[in-house]
């Protein structure tokens, strides 16, 4: 069945509506122990995750590390997701063994393998619970064996399975090349990696599988109408499981991409320079005729061996000066490194037409890959160690982070004395700065818009910060480095001066970096960076995207400054761009609550500010400003107040009752004293 244009209408249509609440994206090129629950025989090897080995009557199982949600609360509509990995199933090394069992995507509501037997039943269910409707199990198989008991169609089909093993239908495993109208059949035991792709919408089932490096085919291998409202609960367990018996093999999952908004996530996954389990064919390597030929192969070799160690020689000094050395640390990150010839076509010999952005670092150029995909391509001057440093950095975080509002980064490569250059996905709108400072009327952003954006920024920061097996500085938080895809998604980029951590350590970099007028009181005194110096760039980016005012401007006070200035008078709102108010269609307690949370993470003393997740909060109406007030700032400004010599007289203007409130301490404060002493002000310029 071809995709109609007006179904993938509907489709987009039917994202958009989930994706605000509901969206959950995940994108795993290799794994790490903090991406996934493993159970079984189930191990992490290489960043490869092995499901089972050759082990026999053994039982492997991996889940995302949480549950997701899978039906709209209060009702039994299941929620659209789409999900793509890349598996391979090879046969045990021991020739005295035959391959089995399979693999199986599943989702099922907990964890563990309790009730899961191995052999037939593919580490899924056992002989007692298979066909039990309270199992909530849905899955697709890829099954190597054709067991009788289960109605198997075949030994190399894949079928969709509902809370039982004798699927609800099935397929020999293959696809169907768009270029022609022939089946293609695929041996799913035979070490060849292979993509899926499993998308679900309004009770259809598509399922598709191709070989790697191929795209996408137009025809899945399986269209079925399937209603899972009776089947998933509201939130589930996603992940893999397979199973051996006395026949055994390999199931490996190299990656994996998972999401309820983005029905295009798969493209983010790496198919090239995979590693490869397929098994050499042991009946060539040991016939007469190819021992007979690596003899010959091996005294031709030592005749030619001499005379290429002197080409070498010759050489040395042209190959040195052209050659793209591999770097140690490249083995340790993806994505892989490109070559420069590629790059270079694909911007067309840097041209200055390609030319779409200039930083601090260097010229970013559009480009387009081998396949049409189009990419940025940021060129970084070869000139000191501190550019080398900043481009490790970028390769070592950004390279492997992955997250919706991150900017992702596709690969690397190096030109030997000349530049360093990294691989991005193209941002079609640009950068946030171009949509609020001096643009066209036509291009400004609304007053949704930007708080829509913020809420990006701050949910990828708050990954950063927590959602990864090592806590990330970004440490140049500024609407320069915030791009905005297709859909106008904001996306933080530029990682160049971005530091890693463990969670609980303290930072080990005392150098002052950043932008100025984002940089935090503490960085200027001591250069000693941490996750709250990272929110006070983020208030400055509230406040500048919220005022349409930089930082700093000649001939005005600084933004933080001006902003509190006004909040002391009663004229917080004010502050507000004022091109949004001349178009109206905002609501002022909402602008006083963003100006309020932006001068709240910008406060000086780090101690006072919030966390990114209590940031999150507020931003998503789950949390009130005056909460976060409450819990930090008071105390920061009820020490102050005890440091002035009117704190008799205001102690007794606040009465003997009880601990005076946050307004009470500001009001009392301010009535004698500004908010922020001039000493502060000086430090945060």
């Amino acid at each position: 069945m071809i995709i109609h244009p007006l179904h993938l209408l509907l489709l987009l249509i039917k994202i958009l509506l989930f994706r605000s609440i509901f969206a959950l994206d995940f994108v795993f090129n290799g794994f790490d122990s903090s991406d996934l629950l493993i159970y079984g025989n189930a191990t992490l090897e290489s960043r490869v995750l092995t499901v089972t080995n050759d082990t026999t009557f053994s039982i492997g199982r991996a889940l995302y590390q949480s549950k997701i949600p899978t039906k709209s609360p209060n009702s039994s509509a299941v929620l659209p997701f789409s999900t793509s990995f890349i598996f391979s199933i090879a046969p045990s090394k021991s020739k005295n063994i035959l391959p089995g069992h399979g693999l199986v995507f599943i989702f099922v509501p907990s964890t563990g393998i309790d009730g899961s037997s191995s052999a037939q039943h593919l580490g899924l269910f056992n002989r007692t619970n298979d066909g039990d409707s309270n199992n909530h199990v849905f899955g697709i198989e890829f099954d190597v064996f054709e067991n009788q008991e289960f109605n198997d169609r075949s030994d190399n089909h894949v079928g969709i399975d509902v809370n039982s093993l004798t699927s609800v239908t099935a397929e020999d495993a293959g696809y169907w090349p768009d270029d022609d109208d022939s089946f293609e059949e695929l041996s799913l035991n035979n070490g060849v990696n292979y993509q899926v792709w499993i998308d679900y919408l309004d009770s259809q089932l598509n399922v598709t599988m191709a070989p790697v490096g191929l795209r996408r085919p137009r025809q899945p291998l399986m269209a079925v109408d399937l209603n899972l409202s009776d089947v998933l609960l509201e939130e589930m367990y996603v992940g893999f499981c397979g199973a051996t018996g006395r026949l055994a093999e390999n199931h490996r999952i190299l990656s994996w991409s998972f999401s309820n908004s983005n029905f295009s996530l798969s493209e983010e996954l790496i198919t090239m320079n995979l590693p490869s389990f397929v098994p050499p064919n042991n009946s060539f390597f040991r016939s007469k005729g190819f021992i007979a030929g690596i003899t010959v192969a091996t005294i031709v070799a030592i005749g030619f061996s001499i005379l290429i160690s002197l080409v070498l020689v010759k050489g040395k000094q042209r190959r040195r000066r052209d050659r793209e050395a591999m770097e140690d640390w490249e083995l340790e990150y993806w994505p892989h490194r490109m070559t420069y010839q590629d790059v270079s076509t694909a911007t067309k010999g840097f041209s200055e037409e390609n030319v779409i952005g200039i930083g601090g670092n260097g010229k970013v150029y559009k480009g387009v890959l081998v396949g049409g995909i189009e990419v940025a391509v940021k060129r970084i001057s070869h000139e000191s160690g501190d550019k080398m440093r900043e481009f490790l950095a970028e390769v070592s975080s950004l390279g492997r982070l992955k997250h919706r509002n991150l900017v992702g980064l596709r690969g690397w490569c190096k030109r030997e004395k000349e530049s360093l250059i990294l691989i991005y996905d193209y941002m079609e709108n640009g950068s946030l700065d171009k949509r609020v400072f001096e643009c066209e009327e036509s291009m400004i952003l609304s007053w949704e818009d930007r708080v829509r954006v913020l809420k990006d920024v701050a949910a990828g920061v708050m990954y950063l910060h927590e959602g990864w097996e090592a806590r990330v500085l970004h440490r140049d938080i500024k609407a320069s480095n915030v791009l905005l895809d297709k859909d106008m998604n904001g996306r933080l980029a530029d990682f160049g001066l971005a530091r890693m951590h463990g969670h609980g350590q303290v930072a080990n970099t005392t150098r002052v970096v950043g932008t100025v007028g984002y940089m935090a009181p503490e960085v200027v005194r001591s250069g000693r960076a941490s996750a709250q110096t990272d929110v006070f760039c983020f208030g400055v980016l509230i406040l500048e995207v919220a005022c349409g005012r930089r930082p700093i401007e000649d001939g005005k006070p600084p933004l933080v400054e001006w902003v509190w200035g006004l909040m002391e008078r009663g004229e917080l709102v004010s502050a507000l761009d004022e091109r949004l108010k001349a178009r109206g269609g905002f609501d002022d307690e909402e602008v006083e609550r963003v100006l309020h949370l932006g001068l709240l993470c910008a406060y000086p003393d780090h101690h006072s500010r919030p966390t990114m997740r209590q940031v999150v909060k507020v931003l998503e109406g789950k949390s009130e400003v005056d909460e976060l007030e409450e819990e930090g700032m008071n105390v920061y400004l009820l020490d102050k107040l005890k440091s002035t010599k009117m704190w008799s007289k205001h102690r007794r203007s606040l009465g003997r009752g009880g601990h005076p409130t946050f307004k009470e301490i500001r009001e009392s404060l301010t009535s004698s004293m500004p908010l922020f002493g001039s000493d502060i002000i000086v430090e945060g310029r």
